[in-house]
């Protein structure tokens, strides 16, 4: 039942959605849109090596977009940016293949789980976690290019 996915947990943690806004200084911004329903997530991230060190984020979104960024924005800063692919990873998993939900830090991430019977709402729970790769991917293409820079020629 629809009211299930629903559960006082998620109205909960979609009420209560820490580090809103934008950051003045982002390493990366990614956006995350769901046709489907029109949600969409923004987020900002900095980073020191492969550590989040600030995060801030927009979300116009349905209430499991916004308890699921609200679980993002509440653990993200100190995470590394492989742990956040494997998260996302795993909530896809969760929702797409009959995975296990994530445990410890992450395991708030099991109030989402009736979210798997209900195909057209996947969109819209992942995008926090899609955008946040996306930001980590930009910053370490950027950190790469910087990386390869030719040294100026001496004259």
């Amino acid at each position: 039942m629809l009211n299930d996915i629903y559960n006082k947990r998620i109205i909960e943690l979609a009420g209560n959605i820490p580090r809103l806004g934008r950051l003045p200084d982002p390493d990366a911004s990614a956006t995350a849109h769901s046709k489907l329903c029109g949600s969409t997530v923004k987020v900002d991230l900095k980073m020191a090596g492969d550590t989040v060190t600030d995060f801030a984020h927009d979300v116009k979104a349905c209430a499991l977009g916004q308890a699921s960024s609200s679980i993002m924005a509440s653990r993200v800063v100190g995470s590394t940016a492989s742990e956040l692919r494997e998260l996302r990873e795993t909530v896809r998993k969760m929702l797409k293949e009959n995975g296990a939900p994530p445990e410890g830090k992450w395991e708030d991430i099991k109030f989402l789980e009736p979210v798997r019977d209900y195909k057209a709402r996947h969109a819209s729970t992942l995008l926090t976690f899609d955008a946040v790769v996306d930001a980590i991917g930009q910053i370490e293409a950027k950190t790469k290019s910087d990386t390869k820079q030719p040294a100026a020629a001496q004259g």
